[in-house]
This record gives structure tokens, C-alpha cells and sequence, in this order.
């Protein structure tokens, strides 16, 4: 992602949507029903982990001997979600006796290859939260129809390995196509849970590969300046987007021995100030606070006026660069002030500040 941000949320009340893990278990639902009565249901209920009982209508229902299959269109409500309009797969088979439930990685989920994520190296990327509700849903069926308890469950996203190229899947060694996930069930708009979900992941990732390094960056532009700054491999980079504080939150929780925050000015200008969320919608850069700043560096009057008006956060930059004034090395030593401040003791920082064309203007730490 660029140093920009993601689409703009829409006014009004925004509707919710079901997460590919509540998709995958209505479609385990219905082939599940399909193999138990001899008949594919058109609509499927299934209860969420807290208890809400959606409805999902069944898509493409196949059948053949000892194997059912049925998908579900995700609807992912207004949430700006990759994988909204994709069908999500479940094909059931009974497996031996006293096996369990068994997954597998059909067309377009992923493959875990690095260890650090909630399930070991070989697995199908189908999270333990879906996985719980496609138990679940089986274990319903079996209540009300009888039939096996026994399960080989195949989930696949047909055109999911070309959407898996619009995430980091890669980056957490996840390959061959997207993660199944979900915790509760229901994607809530704009809540950015998928990608809060990757930087914790990323990070988990980072620590049980051994990585000593990390960068968190707000977008495309400083991520590639860091790497290259550093020659950092791809899975040390974390897509940190707007969300500093979650970010170092879990940097506190899970500490990483060196972390370097890389960003645009204006993004680590709202750090400085002591935002933890960098979106446009939610802080804006704080003029008064750079100002401040360039009192602080003996910059001229009119100068530190321009600033406490209503000049861009851009504008300021070209503005005390023209005139020598290193206000990206303040911005940069205020965000590593607050940045240490929430990640705690057990992690070496510095910052990195760029410009829109990628330049560095600002540097902070060891």
C-alpha cells in the first residue's frame, strides 16, 4: 500500500458482512446436510460463536458417490475486503473412523511454509476459528441427521491464489493462495480486522524465524526506502499502515530486538503529536505541534507562523527545507519518543521519515 490510505468510509450506517471461516462452515453445512438426507438444501443456517444465526443462500451444489460440495458468495457487508463476491468452497468426505475432522487446501487457500502462525508448518491456512465452525456445523448435523462424525474437509476459493497477490500472504509464508479466516464470524466495516490480523501475524512470524530486525512502515514508498536501507528480507517488513498504536501495542507484548518505523512526514508528524492512528478520518497533523518544533530550531517568525496556520503538513516540510531547517529529524525524534513510550524497554528503535518521492528527510535512533 502506498503512502495513502484505504478507500474513503462511507456516510451513514454501514452493514456488516460474514468472514470467509462463517462462509466455509454454511457451505460444510450444506454438503453436510447434502450427504445426510440425499438432498442440497437452497439456504443453510448456522450458529456464529456468539450466537447469531445467520442465513446463507447455497451457490454451485455437487455431488457425487460419498462426497458432497457447496459454496457460498462471501458478502463482506461494506468493508472494503478483498475477498467480497468470492465463492468459498466445502467439500465433505467421510474419513475413517475415529480420525476426527481433517482439513485440506483446495483451490485458492493457501499453505503455511514458516513457523509463527497459530497452526504448524504443511497445514491448510484455514485459522482455528473457521476450523471450530465447520466442526461445529458438522457436529449440528450430525444432531439433527445422524450420519458420520468422521470428516476429510476440503475448502477452496476458486481465484484465490490471484487474490492472495493483493495481500501479504506471502510475507507470512502463506503460498498458493489466500488464509481462511475469522474469529467471530462477522466482518464489522472498516474495522481493518484482516489487516491488524496481518501485523500481529507478520510480527509472530518475524520472532519464531529468529529475525533480530524488523520495519513497520505506512506504506509502499517508506517500505521500500527502509529495505533498501537496511537489505532487510521481505518477511521483516510489516505493512503498519495507519495503525501505530496496535502495532506497538503488540511490539510491547512480543518484542522484537530491533524495529526500525518508517513513513511519510505528515504520518509520523500525527505519531510525534501522539496519535496512534495516522488515518486522515481519524487525526490530523497537529500545525501547533510543528510550530512548535520549528521555534524549537530557531526558525524564522514568519516561517513558525506559516506553520501554525493552516499549511499542509507538506507545504511545512518544503517550507523549513528551503530554509535549512531539519524539522524531519524533530518529527522523527518525537515519534521515537512516543513510540518507546508503548513498546516498552524490550525493543531497540529508530525512525526513518520520507518525502512523497522518497527521499529521506528525517532520522531518529541508533
Amino acid at each position: 500500500m502506498a503512502e495513502d490510505e484505504l478507500p474513503p468510509k462511507p456516510e451513514g450506517p454501514l452493514r456488516s458482512g460474514w468472514t470467509t471461516g462463517a462462509c466455509a462452515a454454511a457451505a460444510a453445512r450444506a454438503a453436510g446436510e447434502a450427504l445426510a438426507t440425499g438432498r442440497m438444501p437452497a439456504r443453510v443456517t448456522i450458529r456464529l460463536p456468539k450466537g447469531q444465526m445467520p442465513e446463507f443462500a447455497v451457490v454451485g451444489p455437487a455431488s457425487g458417490p460419498g462426497w458432497a460440495e457447496a459454496g457460498i458468495v462471501k458478502d463482506a457487508g461494506d468493508d472494503p475486503d478483498v475477498t467480497h463476491g468470492a465463492q468459498i468452497r466445502t467439500r465433505l468426505e467421510p474419513a475413517p473412523a475415529g480420525s476426527g475432522v481433517s482439513f485440506v487446501a483446495g483451490e485458492g487457500v493457501g499453505t503455511i511454509t514458516r513457523p509463527g502462525l497459530p497452526l504448524g508448518v504443511g497445514e491448510p491456512a484455514i485459522n482455528p476459528g473457521p476450523r471450530g465452525m465447520i466442526a461445529a456445523a458438522l457436529a449440528d448435523v450430525h444432531a439433527r441427521f445422524g450420519g458420520p462424525v468422521d470428516w476429510r474437509v476440503t475448502v477452496s476459493i476458486p481465484g484465490g491464489a490471484a487474490l492472495a497477490a493483493k495481500t501479504l500472504n506471502f510475507r507470512l509464508g502463506i503460498v498458493g493462495g489466500l488464509s481462511v479466516l475469522g474469529t467471530t464470524g462477522i466482518v464489522t466495516p472498516y474495522s481493518c480486522a484482516a489487516w491488524i490480523h496481518s501485523i500481529h501475524r507478520g510480527i509472530d512470524v518475524a520472532r519464531a524465524t529468529g529475525l533480530g530486525h524488523v520495519a513497520a512502515a505506512t506504506g509502499s514508498t517508506s517500505e521500500a526506502f527502509v529495505q533498501k536501507l537496511y537489505g532487510l528480507p521481505d518477511h521483516a517488513l510489516i505493512d503498519m499502515g495507519d495503525f501505530a498504536g496496535g502495532t506497538l501495542k503488540y511490539l510491547r507484548e512480543k518484542p522484537v530486538a530491533r524495529v526500525t518505523l518508517a513513513g511519510g512526514f505528515a504520518k509520523l508528524a500525527k505519531l510525534a503529536a501522539g496519535a496512534m492512528d495516522l488515518h486522515s478520518a481519524r487525526s490530523r497533523v497537529d500545525n501547533s505541534h510543528l510550530a512548535g518544533l520549528l521555534a524549537g530550531l530557531g526558525a524564522p517568525d514568519d516561517l513558525v507562523a506559516r506553520a501554525g496556520g493552516d499549511a499542509s503538513a507538506g507545504a511545512i516540510l518544503a517550507d523549513a527545507r528551503r530554509a535549512g531547517i531539519p524539522i524531519g529529524d524533530a518529527v522523527a525524534r518525537g515519534a521515537l519518543a512516543v513510540a518507546a513510550s508503548i513498546a516498552g524497554g524490550g525493543v531497540a528503535l529508530d525512525v526513518i521519515v520520507v518525502d512523497r518521492a522518497g527521499e529521506l528527510v528525517g532520522r531518529a535512533g541508533p
